[in-house]
């Protein structure tokens, strides 16, 4: 019987050993074609287009573009580090949807990645996806390998499991070029979302077969369309940890959302029953009768978790039962889940209601999140352009911002009675009242002040979700002035 047992083993691992066997056999080849194999650094100029992920104007369009007017990427294969310095400009003329939308002049970015035991996936995944990191990832991660025909055309499929259990996959085509290489990751959002990167026009480069197009993927836009126009392979690179708060987060990052943020939840009473909770993007919580409204469910399940709770803490013994979501861009968003879980109505703009519908029953399989544990249906009501929520006593409008540049289904809360305004990404206000107002004035903010005009509210506190970084009260006075109409 062992022996049978033994025999009935050893058929089930035979099988697996080849295929690894084959893998290493095939990275090997591809290694050796695409001029790998001693390939320690790599330097890449290029010029194109990045895509705001996340950021679109409405939840049917592309994420918003952007014209790369340079590309300068450097990696070093062996730290494992990453270094990428752009300069950018707007593309979208009028600007329509977020990512720091009106671009004025040049806006230099950068990204440094350093590889170590605390480095999110994600992060990592900016080398691993590369062809050459791949094959570095797929040897030391016992990588398999099947053939696959798409397309009509044939291709041996390389693939390892990454960090976060979710397969990355590298197509290699007849000449022993990877032309993509795909993983999914996990999105507040989006939940498990797929993350391409395509690879094409190779050319020989000193050895190296380098692809002069890179074409980057999420959640089925694109992030990234460059045209390399120099490639230096060993050239020397120095990469030297980001100072102060680092570079920018790598894709798929969700704007804004940061666990030290979250820790920290200060509040403070606006006026009776009406508070404003900080630690993060802002948000509001309002005290009704039997229940309470809050205003913007941001960032992360981290930061809405501490809205939850602090709301709980100014007004305790009543139920979150409605959170007011401003518009679906991720930053804006990402915590809406977890206010679905929390068993709150979710009210939005009714350009939002079938996106976010399949939002919320998205698979969430490689991070589980709140709602995904607790499988609640999700309760959503919509608007148009008016919605009062009252009690008798509160008072809360909300106001459709027709013709926002930044997102198709913006929308305001207004408090009559304190004559407060809750805004998002309209006007977001420097770091300090004194600085200079921006010119061009943002298109963004002189609809906003249209629309306030046609509405005839009457302000005299403003309330921006990204808070004023001083902490100081945002007066109509301020607004005014930031839109050009200072006396």
């Amino acid at each position: 019987m062992l022996k049978t047992i033994i025999a009935g083993v050893a058929l089930v691992i035979l099988p697996s050993m080849a295929v690894a066997q084959d893998a290493r056999a095939v990275i090997g080849t591809v290694s050796s074609a695409m001029g790998a194999d001693n390939l320690k650094t790599i330097v890449y100029s290029a010029t194109g287009e990045d895509f705001a992920f996340g950021q679109a104007y409405n939840p049917t369009s592309p994420w918003p573009r952007f014209i790369n007017k340079s590309y300068t990427r450097m990696i070093d294969f062996d730290a494992p580090s990453s270094r990428v310095d752009r300069v950018r400009n707007q593309a979208e003329n009028p600007p329509r949807g977020g990512g720091q939308q009106p671009v004025r002049g040049d806006q230099p970015v950068n990204q440094t990645i350093i590889i170590n035991s605390g480095t999110p996936w994600v992060q990592q995944l900016e080398i691993w996806m590369t062809p050459y990191g791949f094959l570095k990832a797929a040897r030391a991660n016992n990588a398999t390998v099947t053939s696959q025909t798409i397309g009509g055309k044939k291709y041996q499929v390389l693939t390892f499991v990454g960090q976060n259990k979710a397969t990355v996959n590298a197509y290699v085509n007849a000449q022993n070029l990877i032309e993509k290489v795909d993983t999914h990751i996990d999105n507040p959002m989006l939940g498990d979302v797929l993350f391409e990167a395509i690879y094409s026009d190779y050319k020989d480069v000193g050895g190296v077969k380098f692809p002069m197009k890179i074409v980057q993927k999420q959640g089925g836009y694109r992030i990234f369309d460059l045209t390399v126009n120099d490639v230096k392979p060993n050239a020397p690179v120095s990469i030297q940890a980001a100072q102060g708060r680092g570079g920018a987060g790598g894709p798929g990052r969700a704007g804004g959302a940061g666990g030290e943020q979250a820790a920290a939840t200060p509040s403070e009473k606006l006026a009776d029953g009406v508070y404003l909770i900080l630690g993060g993007y802002a948000s509001v919580a309002v005290d009704f009768k039997d229940y309470i409204v809050v205003i913007e469910g941001p960032q992360s399940e981290e930061r809405a978790s501490a809205i939850i709770a602090e709301a709980k803490r100014l007004i305790p013994g009543k139920p979150i039962k409605y959170l007011v979501n401003t518009h679906h861009h991720f930053d804006h968003a990402s915590g809406l889940r977890t206010f679905v879980a929390e068993g709150a109505t979710i009210v939005t703009h009714q350009v939002n209601k079938a996106y976010y519908e399949r939002l919320f029953v998205a698979p969430h399989t490689l991070n589980p999140d709140k709602l995904a544990l607790s499988k609640k249906a999700p309760n959503i009501e919509t608007m148009t352009e008016k919605r009062v929520l009252t009690d008798g006593n509160h008072v809360v409008e909300l106001h459709h911002v027709r013709g926002a540049g930044h997102n198709a289904g913006l929308l305001v809360a207004y408090f009559p009675k304190e004559k407060i305004l809750v805004e998002a990404d309209a006007y977001n206000p420097p770091a300090q009242a004194s600085a200079p107002v921006p010119m061009p004035i943002s298109p963004y903010t002189s609809n906003l002040m249209e629309n306030l005009d046609r509405l005839k509210l009457k302000v005299e506190t403003v309330i921006p979700i990204h808070y004023a970084a001083d902490g100081r009260k945002i007066t109509w006075a301020e607004l005014q002035r930031a839109a050009g109409r200072a006396n």
